[in-house]
């Protein structure tokens, strides 16, 4: 393989997806808009928190650009299964660009996806309300984007087993379900606060939110609960495990039809 066909892949790839309008309006305009309305725009924005780190629409813009960047792997791993199974995969062997190098050039470009919607939020809150100390912003801004990936598991288990745009585009849509459950866009209370620590975006929330919030949450009624740290991880890894076998069945799955 030529060295240059990376990274001229990548190169078209990621302006193919900024061409997408519909993609690029639910992965950064849209996390924009709910920072502004939930975050940058309530009377309760600027109340700072206990431990110093910031503000209450800093964890607000933490909760949404984390939306975002989840969006933006889903939906492109969802898509690149698509075209694998659709053929591509197929016409791939006929090049010189290996399935490996399709996989890692898509790879790449998720990642530089899910870094737009941080960087989005991150500019909104900091023209409006949000405050946190330097390195926090920049700690969950990384933590955002390396978590993200475990939702391309999950884009690419629905693209595996439903092998429609549809089902893609219904997968992407159900993360807003998932963000609320998972106690990401308001603070949940009794059974759903119970329950959300059990949801496949509560662990990826909680690590993005830890250096600021440190592992405190409030409640609707203001109460606050306190995690420790290995919660969060051990959620992310079993959600991990759970993605990556529902991906590999599906792989098999597909083989088997064959």
């Amino acid at each position: 393989m030529s060295t240059h066909a990376l990274p001229t892949y990548v190169n078209i790839e990621l302006r193919r997806q900024l061409r997408m309008f519909s993609s690029v309006f639910f992965m950064v305009v849209l996390p924009i808009a709910l920072y502004l309305i939930f975050g940058g725009m309530q009377e309760f924005a600027t109340f700072e928190l206990p431990n110093g780190r910031g503000n209450i629409s800093g964890s607000v813009a933490i909760a949404f650009a984390a939306y975002g960047a989840i969006t933006a792997t889903a939906g492109l791993a969802g898509s690149a299964a698509l075209e694998m199974q659709q053929g591509w995969g197929r016409q791939l062997a006929l090049t010189p660009f290996s399935s490996g190098s399709f996989v890692a050039g898509k790879t790449i470009v998720a990642l530089a996806l899910a870094v737009l919607p941080v960087l989005g939020v991150y500019g909104a809150g900091m023209l409006t309300s949000a405050r946190m100390q330097p390195w926090v912003w920049v700690t969950a801004g990384l933590i955002i984007v390396a978590a993200s990936s475990v939702f391309a598991l999950y884009g690419l288990a629905i693209g595996l087993w439903f092998r429609s745009e549809g089902a893609v585009s219904a997968a992407s849509g159900m993360i807003v379900i998932l963000m609320f459950l998972g106690n990401a866009f308001v603070p949940l209370s009794g059974f759903l606060q119970d329950f959300s620590v059990y949801t496949p975006v509560w662990g990826i929330m909680q690590l993005a939110q830890w250096p600021l919030l440190e592992g405190v949450v409030s409640d609707s009624q203001g109460n606050l609960t306190e995690y420790a740290l290995w919660q969060p991880i051990v959620n992310v890894v079993v959600w991990v495990a759970v993605f990556a076998i529902a991906a590999y069945v599906g792989t098999r799955r597909g083989t088997a039809r064959r």
